[in-house]
């Protein structure tokens, strides 16, 4: 069982800690809103990888390679529209003060939907998490819901603490909050950029 539980935190680990949509739209939401209020958005994963893994198992194999691209495709559209929002932010003339009572379901779901149109979750899945699963069950069942757990703990919680330390370094003065919206509205850009150019050349390729 240990070595499930050690299994489960290195890739819940490598997941959390690799730069990606995901954390840019940590660092834009904690300019918005403040870390306590974007804290909730570190519980997204366990809304969108359900859907993520029962595609990712049963049906990338056999599924098109197109749908990877068009997935991706949708992903960069998304970021971009993120990168909008904080590229607005960053305009304002004053410092976007957190809600009052800011908008945490909204924050959860925004996160989901950033996770279930990412590819790399269902590259995951299908290369590296479904396969552990699969084998941990095949020994014992609690094998396997051991790996689950530490690895949606160990993400989770990574994540939070992402989210913390970005926060506490927004909280040095509105300036650095300020700039976190030009940052996160640079890197979701970015990244946006990346993903419609991957999903795009490899759609013209296929059309040729």
């Amino acid at each position: 069982m240990i070595s499930n539980i050690l299994i489960g935190v290195s890739i819940a680990l490598s997941a959390s800690l690799q730069p990606g949509p995901l954390q840019a739209f940590y660092l834009a939401k904690v300019a918005q809103l403040g870390w306590r209020r974007t804290l909730p958005a570190a519980f997204a994963p366990l809304l969108s990888d359900g859907p993520i893994a029962l595609v990712s198992i049963l049906l990338i194999n056999i599924l098109p390679p197109a749908f990877r691209d068009w997935l991706q495709l949708g992903g960069g559209i998304l970021l971009f529209y993120l990168a909008w929002s904080a590229f607005k932010n960053w305009q304002k003339d004053q410092d976007p003060e957190p809600e009052e009572e800011g908008p945490a379901p909204q924050t959860i779901f925004q996160a989901a939907l950033i996770n279930l149109l990412n590819p790399a979750p269902y590259l995951g899945w299908s290369l590296i998490m479904g396969p552990a699963l699969l084998t941990a069950w095949s020994e014992r069942p609690i094998l396997a819901i051991a790996l689950l757990v530490s690895f949606y703990f160990t993400l989770i919680s990574t994540s939070m603490v992402l989210i913390y330390l970005i926060g506490r370094t927004a909280s040095l003065g509105p300036g650095v909050r300020k700039s976190f919206n030009l940052i996160s509205a640079l890197l979701l850009a970015g990244l946006g950029s990346y993903f419609l150019y991957q999903a795009g050349t490899r759609l013209a390729a296929s059309f040729v």
